[in-house]
């Protein structure tokens, strides 16, 4: 079977960057997909579009295909009181290297990464890590079959069903370099409750439980 638009794919890869391997996905944490649904970066898909099972993969995604140029813009000094949580400024958050996820003017949330603290504020990468770089993926396809309707309509891990009033989203480390919507690196989850906790105003952090 091939892989087409609706079907799910298993498959396993490295990514490596800048000569290192930053991300990967093994035989028996393989990273699960249903093609043609947007999940992933689409040239990404498009490299794999009619391969079959036992198929060995290698291409390189130009920054442009991939997660955009770096925009230093979106490096932005935030006070510390952005990360007022409760009434109490976090310092333990304002750790170098250390990825948020960060509230906006309009409510919307974006992960940004620590990159320096001052005693006049913390400035905040908004960039998604991998913007700017140059991919190198390989590996090989596991499974190829056709997705249920219920995945069709649900996704395949319940990505498309209507979120909850509270729910937990999480920034560990897994698969995120080749997600589009996710983004995800080592970090630790949030506890989103649409209530206490969330700090006002643009760039601030979201509220979290450890």
């Amino acid at each position: 079977m091939k892989i087409e638009k609706n079907k799910v794919v298993a498959l396993t890869y490295e990514l490596e960057v800048e000569g290192k391997v930053v991300d990967a996905a093994t035989k028996d944490q393989p990273l699960d997909y249903i093609q043609g649904m947007h999940m992933l970066i689409p040239r990404f898909e498009a490299e794999l579009e009619g391969l079959e099972e036992g198929g060995a993969f290698a291409f390189t995604i130009q920054p442009e295909e991939g997660y955009g140029a770096y925009d230093e813009k979106r490096r932005i000094l935030l006070p510390k009181s952005a990360f007022t949580i409760q009434g109490e400024i976090r310092e333990d958050l304002m750790e170098i290297g250390r990825i948020l996820p960060m509230v906006g003017a309009d409510g919307s949330i974006a992960n940004a990464t620590v990159v320096e603290v001052k005693e006049e504020g913390v400035t905040m990468d908004f960039n998604h890590p991998m913007a700017g770089k140059v991919l190198h993926f390989k590996g090989e396809v596991l499974s190829v079959r056709d997705a249920t309707e219920k995945e069709l309509t649900e996704g395949l891990h319940g990505e498309f069903l209507p979120l909850e009033e509270e729910h937990h989203c999480c920034h560990g480390k897994g698969k995120g370099h080749c997600h589009h919507h996710h983004g995800q690196e080592d970090g630790e989850c949030c506890h989103h409750d649409h209530g206490d906790g969330e700090c006002c105003g643009h760039g601030h952090c979201h509220h979290e439980e450890e």
